[in-house]
């Protein structure tokens, strides 16, 4: 069983920098497709960005394009979310996402193992 732990949310203000962790623990990360989602109160869960097998293999959403990174750490296990020039609008509860797959997944419902989420809040 594939469990994940997200972390590093919390308060920011516009502008500044946050980086999302995501643990990953049952399987081995590299043979997993890793994405992160985010959901705002009352809006659908939306996609983010996520990483194949490799971390060259990234795609992001053209809403943080630019300013959002995806890295992973396989010996840690880890994928990590680095989130630049932060805006009120990326305020949301953000997850990550795990499936055995390869490709750079962006639909919800290709993952299988997700995490419990981490809240980012941006002030204005």
């Amino acid at each position: 069983q594939v469990q994940l732990v997200e972390s590093g949310g919390g308060l920011v203000q516009a502008g500044g920098s946050l980086r999302l962790s995501c643990a990953v623990s049952g399987r081995t990360l590299s043979n997993y497709a890793v994405g992160w989602f985010r959901q705002a109160p009352g809006k659908e869960r939306e996609f983010v960005g996520s990483t194949g097998w490799s971390e060259r293999s990234t795609y992001y959403a053209d809403s943080v394009k630019g300013r959002f990174t995806i890295s992973r750490d396989n010996a840690k296990n880890t994928v990590y979310l680095q989130m630049n020039s932060l805006k009120p609008e990326d305020t949301a509860v953000y997850y990550c996402a795990a499936e055995a797959r390869r490709g750079t997944l962006s639909r919800k419902y290709e993952y299988d193992y997700w995490g419990q989420g981490t809240q980012v809040t941006v002030s204005s």
